[in-house]
């Protein structure tokens, strides 16, 4: 159960490249992440990243109309099929090109996919199983340019595609008599986007440069007739396969009108107008278009990143607006995404003119991580020189720090919890408050210098940052800001620094073979100096202080005793890195992994086991005691990637080089770069970068039940999912969910209770702890044996995180650590992070219910006042209408 550690999330990473969907409500934007695609809850303000990825990047996905499958298209033409759901790939599937966009059907019976100058019509995967899911319907052939865009009628009668070549496709789905294949012209530019009018075969065309079309058909849905059984059409044709089965019809279109069929009139088209938006020249090119049926609103964003609203047909303006410098690539007509750029997803909610949601990543590498104590908050540094601080429920960034002027080195929490300490490359050390999210300090040298490593003490009083230019470490008060000292020894640049969990002690690791430990109370001298047959690169202390780990040049994890300097043991990992062999390189993976190592250390909870992960796509996990490799997790199977294949590819290898090392001009892409002054075609400068897959850094969270890793593709998170696994306890053939309910019914807590975590079936113990009553949880508490107190208290504090029944767990846990807290103390080492994960669910429950009460008094106090003023209002009135009446009463007399 230790090492079943799954695939959670993905923070940190946003849209790049593909078509953003919205779901069927409209309260869940669904993006590509590189090879994965995240769901992006508008509503309860949450993200999740599904574990489904393809090989490469992500360049088209579909949803269905009901939101249960999604079918997902890398750069290479390679699909899958993905439960929504259940989360779990249901299908393979390879096109063998490259795929432009794909589109399910209204009726969710079919889909339609575009390569090169080709649409297919497949079925879409229904209720039965069957061996092959995507069963092509129909190829249809007509544009002579690559196919950019799909939509349908919605009765899924027929469907049109645009093209590179300026024209407009529409399809008939069936054999359609009087509508087999339409082209459309009238512009001078790429088609963008085609839209069908609502319950209609009426249309819009939309293309680069800025011109919309308004199309008109003389016939209705309902007036498509169906061909005979037995009429043969030349424009349709049988295509068998090499195995003489058919697969599919094929449907050529031509610049020549289809034949008419005796006695019914082919659907024509005319063109009612022509609109032309906004003229800036090049610059202004549209680049993404939407339409919303219902409400007849066209949304048009264009590369200077402004936004067009405009009611269709009349073509009225009804809002306009400017979000970013950068190009708009996907909108959709309820909510518009402005996503380009620095890897930013805006969501802007047109009619209140606001934003619904904004989540940008960093825009460089992520180089540092940290847990908060209580494992609810992340905070990561990155090259771009922000800190983010992310929230691990939800998995959104909510505050960003962005006063650091160069990259971030390393971040780190306090033991408060409410402080981030930052190094950077700019020569400051920064200090931020997460209750008013402010720079409350900044920590500077006497000399400029570049900080490279950081550690923060567990009273969180003291701040020390390592300088990888003079060799100094540098030693602050957090409370004054002063520089208390500048401990000099080390004779090469310092790679890392750990503080003792349990005594004021500075571990610093250099590249000059040494790990030197400074004692914080004895005049900061050196304590011990522990020598090394390698360049030190990363330290770490075990969470009881009374080991060190100490990372390498030459892939060693060595393991060391603080209190006498003494080395107890030694891992050789370089072997189990498996490097990746990059485009550039003209040596074999093999010989390149000799030279690599691990770059970052992390103990687990328990201290039982240790992470280690560097410049490789694998994060070992060993045991410490046995000194052996336990699990390989694999972060990333992106090919997108560099350094991800042992071996090169041979079929890209061509007398002058690698294909892959041929630059690709910009000028044919979609337009969206930014040119130079005078260039008209892309900027002919700009070069394609492939990022190398690495893991910058590793931290366990303290309650022991996931770890992230900050690598190329994000912020990863693993996490255990006990409700998956099956692991039984001292099992025999009287334990059954029978016996268990039978013992619930003669009222035997105590004996259900230790049956049913022998059984260890999470529902099962739920359902017996949720039957005890409230008075008898002493009771039940008190004659659990030791081994079962353990688990009992491990079960409350997973549950009481996602539970209502907040009271009655919050009693169970009280009880427990009530009547066996003093055992508990004694092995706290096993138990700390099932406690840290009990605090943490209850600080949750803590500020959503302090939330709550704050505005209930809040309006209580409100609706007090208003009665008090109305009272006030009223005596006053009575005593006015009193005196004029004594008034009335003097005059009469």
């Amino acid at each position: 159960m230790k090492f079943a550690y799954k695939f959670s999330n993905l923070l940190g990473a946003f849209y790049r490249h593909g078509n953003l969907c919205f779901s069927k409500d409209g309260n869940s934007a669904i993006s590509p992440v590189g090879n994965r695609i995240s769901v992006f809850d508008l509503k309860n303000n949450k993200s999740e990243t599904l574990p489904a990825s393809t090989t490469k990047n992500i360049s088209c996905l579909g949803i269905s109309p009901d939101g249960n499958l999604a079918i997902l298209i890398d750069e290479d033409g390679a699909a899958i099929l993905v439960s929504l759901v259940t989360r779990a790939v249901l299908h393979h599937h390879h096109f063998h090109s490259p795929v432009h966009s794909v589109s399910f059907s209204p009726d969710g019976r079919k889909f339609v996919i575009t390569k090169e100058n080709v649409a297919l019509m497949y079925h879409a995967p229904g209720r039965n199983r069957e061996f092959n899911a995507f069963a092509l319907d129909k190829s249809y052939y007509g544009p002579f340019d690559e196919t950019t865009c799909i939509d349908w009628t919605d009765d899924s009668k027929c469907f049109a595609v645009g093209s590179k070549d300026m024209t407009t496709w529409i399809f008939g789905a069936e054999r359609w008599a009087n509508l087999i294949y339409y082209s459309l012209g009238g512009h001078k530019d790429i088609i963008v986007g085609c839209f069908f009018e609502n319950d209609s075969l009426d249309m819009y065309t939309v293309s680069q440069e800025g011109t919309l079309c308004v199309w008109e058909s003389d016939t209705e849905l309902e007036g498509l007739r169906k061909e005979g059984e037995s009429n043969e059409d030349d424009d349709v044709e049988d295509i068998v396969g090499e195995d003489g089965e058919t697969r599919g019809d094929v449907i050529k279109g031509s610049a020549d009108t289809p034949k008419q069929v005796e006695g019914i009139k082919n659907v024509r088209y005319s063109q009612r107008s022509k609109h032309y938006f906004n003229k800036a020249g090049d610059f202004n090119k549209l680049t993404a278009a939407a339409f919303h049926k219902k409400t007849h609103i066209l949304v048009t964003g264009f590369a200077s990143g402004a936004f067009h609203l405009h009611e269709l047909p009349e073509f009225d303006l009804i809002h306009s607006l400017r979000a970013q410098q950068y190009a708009v690539l996907c909108c959709n007509a309820l909510f518009l995404s402005c996503v380009k750029g620095l890897g930013q997803l805006l969501v802007w909610e047109w009619q209140s003119e606001s934003y619904v949601f904004k989540q940008q990543g960093h825009f460089n590498n992520m180089n540092s991580l940290a847990y908060s104590p209580d494992g609810q908050y992340l905070v990561t540094g990155g090259d771009d020189g922000k800190v983010k601080v992310w929230n691990t429920n939800s998995g959104l960034c909510f505050v960003t720090f962005t006063e650091h002027s160069s990259g971030v080195t390393n971040v780190a929490f306090t033991s408060s919890g409410f402080v981030v300490v930052s190094a950077s490359l700019d020569g400051t050390v920064r200090a931020f408050d997460l209750h008013r999210y402010r720079n409350f300090r900044t920590m500077t040298s006497p000399r400029p210098a570049q900080f490279s490593s950081l550690a923060v003490d567990s009273s969180g009083e003291l701040v020390c940052a390592g300088s990888q230019d003079s060799f100094e470490i540098f030693l602050w008060s957090m409370q004054t800001g002063r520089l208390l000292e500048v401990l000099s020894g080390h004779e090469g640049p310092v790679s890392n620094l750990c503080f003792s969990p349990v005594q004021s002690v500075l571990a610093s690791v250099s590249w000059d073979k040494t790990v030197r430990l400074w004692d914080m109370l004895d005049s900061w001298q050196t304590k011990e100096t522990l020598r090394l047959t390698s360049d030190g690169l990363a330290v770490t202390y075990r969470p009881d202080g009374q080991e060190l780990a100490v990372a390498s040049l030459d892939g060693e994890i060595t393991f060391w005793t603080p209190q006498t300097g003494g080395q107890t043991g030694s891992i050789a990992g370089r072997h189990d890195l498996q490097m990746g062999r990059k485009e550039t390189e003209k040596i074999t993976a093999k010989q390149s992994a000799k030279g690599k190592s691990f770059t970052s250390l992390c103990y687990s909870a328990d201290g039982e086991s240790i992470l280690a992960g560097g410049q490789s796509k694998f994060v070992c996990i060993y045991n410490i005691k046995e000194h052996v490799l336990m699990k390989k997790f694999e972060i990333s199977c992106n090919l997108s990637l560099d350094a991800m294949e042992e071996f090169l590819d041979r079929r890209k290898m061509t007398e002058f080089g690698s294909l892959s090392l041929v630059d690709e001009g910009t000028g044919d892409g979609d337009g969206v770069e930014l040119s130079l002054p005078g260039v008209k075609r892309g900027d002919m400068s700009s070069r394609r970068f492939i990022p190398e897959i690495r893991v910058s850094s590793l931290c366990f969270s303290p309650t022991g039940r996931s770890w992230a890793a900050a690598s190329t593709e994000g912020l990863l998170i693993y996490s255990l999912d006990a409700s998956l696994v099956f692991d039984p306890y001292d099992l025999d053939m009287d334990v059954t969910p029978a016996s268990i309910r039978q013992q619930m019914k003669k009222k035997e807590w105590a004996s259900a209770i230790l049956l049913s975590f022998r059984l260890n079936e999470m529902p099962l113990i739920r359902e017996v702890l949720e039957a005890v009553p409230y008075d008898q949880i002493t009771v039940v508490c008190s004659s659990l044996p030791d081994v079962y107190v353990d688990k009992l208290l491990n079960f409350v504090a997973s549950t009481l995180e996602k539970s209502n029944h907040l009271q009655f767990y919050l009693s169970w846990a009280q009880c427990l650590l009530t009547l066996h807290g003093q055992k508990l103390k004694n092995r706290s080492g096993a138990v700390l992070p099932t406690v840290q994960q009990l605090l943490k669910s209850i600080q949750r429950h803590s500020d959503d219910l302090s939330k709550l009460c704050d505005w209930n008094i809040y309006n209580i106090r409100y609706a007090a006042a208003l009665s008090k003023q109305r009272g006030m209002k009223r005596t006053a009135a009575e005593s006015l209408s009193d005196e004029e009446e004594e008034e009335e009463e003097e005059y009469l007399k």
